[in-house]
């Protein structure tokens, strides 16, 4: 711990300062600046600099532990897959991308996420791989922008005993959702269990945080979000109700009027404020337009017998997954079941099991987040 009353201690805190400021400002959601390697040392961002490891945000990044959904099934779907690069595009601690390098030594892997903390967690995680591991921050929606520049040398790519990768990519995995961390620090704002800012961004460098969001909306617009998030027979109460104590600026003020609108015979604090706060994170970082964009780039990046893997956890998110995966198998085909196909439709790939994979008992049981968790797999065949 640094020492406040000396003013060694002063100068160090300011530099930690410094850095932080620097690092922040240098994150983008939509660009592929800032790249690190996981085998990157010293410096400002270094996980392993003493001259940071005392700052705010690598405490957080220390305590960054997030239990992996369905990771014996990940790992077991992308066993089979050839040697080349897997992106994980929602890396947060990298539970699942530090257990597959672990798992194929022919794997190299890169890591996409826009959370500050969750990278540096990442970093700490991946460093045993070397240059097998980059991380970039960066939203997945632009996936494609960061696979073409690192195959064409632009931005870092994982490299294997000193060449790189080439340019197969082999798998995509996208754990969709928030990790237990960003649920936990009350200053991300993302619980209903605990009181601080009402903010929501995955990224709280950029974008508008849930309570402006708030401010802006119309009464039409909060109804429609709260019933896409199936909260329908109080949507309009809510929605009115928090139209009417603008501003909110907390998450304890959110839900208390929340808690007021709804009649008590019907209450359900959890369940209500739970769906509530869902809708409102899934509008502040976009993230049904993230996953429409992610899918549509992912076919286009994936070599043949790659794979690509995305967990949901909202039913919204899992009709899109679903029905995306089953036209690229099924080829927009528009002929009667049961008769031969004459519409002249292609497909570009299979289904890897016809249902969604969902945690055991004894996995919901250890981590109860993963209940209602749907895994969905597609394998490109071109």
């Amino acid at each position: 711990m640094i020492d406040r009353r000396t003013n060694k201690g002063d100068a160090r805190r300011r530099h930690t300062k410094r850095c932080l400021a620097r690092t922040m400002r240098s994150l983008s959601t939509d660009t592929m600046g800032d790249t690190t390697s996981a085998l990157s040392r010293g410096g400002c961002e270094s996980l392993h600099s003493s001259t940071t490891s005392s700052a705010e945000g690598l405490r957080m990044a220390q305590d960054f532990t997030h239990a992996p959904v369905l990771l014996d099934e990940v790992v077991a779907l992308f066993s089979g897959v050839p040697s080349g690069v897997v992106i994980d595009a929602t890396l947060g601690g990298a539970g699942h991308a530090s257990r597959l390098l672990a798992s194929r030594p022919d794997l190299g892997l890169m890591g996409l996420d826009r959370d500050a903390v969750a990278r540096a967690a990442a970093l700490t995680a991946l460093a045993p791989f070397g240059a097998r591991a980059v991380v970039i921050p960066s939203r997945f929606s632009v996936i494609a922008e960061v696979v073409a520049a690192g195959r064409a040398g632009d931005s870092p790519w994982p490299v294997l005993d000193g060449v790189p990768m080439g340019d197969r990519v082999v798998g995509i995995l996208a754990d969709l959702g928030v990790s237990s961390p960003q649920i936990d620090e009350e200053n991300r704002g993302f619980s209903f269990s605990q009181d601080g800012p009402l903010d929501m961004r995955m990224d709280p460098s950029a974008g508008m945080t849930a309570s402006e969001l708030l401010d802006q909306i119309d009464e039409h617009s909060l109804i429609s979000l709260l019933r896409d998030n199936g909260e329908d027979r109080h949507a309009r109460r809510i929605a009115r109700a928090i139209l009417a104590q603008r501003p909110i600026t907390t998450t304890a003020q959110l839900v208390e009027v929340i808690d007021r609108s709804v009649p008590r015979a019907d209450r359900r604090r959890g369940h209500v404020a739970s769906r509530v706060f869902q809708g409102l994170r899934i509008a502040v970082n976009d993230e049904l337009g993230e996953l429409d964009a992610l899918l549509d780039a992912s076919v286009t990046i994936l070599s043949p017998a790659g794979r690509l893997v995305v967990i949901s956890y909202h039913s919204g998110e899992d009709a899109r997954v679903k029905h995306t995966m089953r036209r690229w198998a099924e080829g927009d085909c528009t002929c009667p079941p049961g008769m031969p196909c004459v519409c002249n439709s292609t497909t570009i790939g299979t289904l890897v099991g016809r249902r969604a994979v969902m945690a055991t008992e004894t996995e919901i049981a250890r981590n109860p987040r993963a209940r209602s968790a749907r895994l969905r797999t597609f394998e490109a065949d071109r």
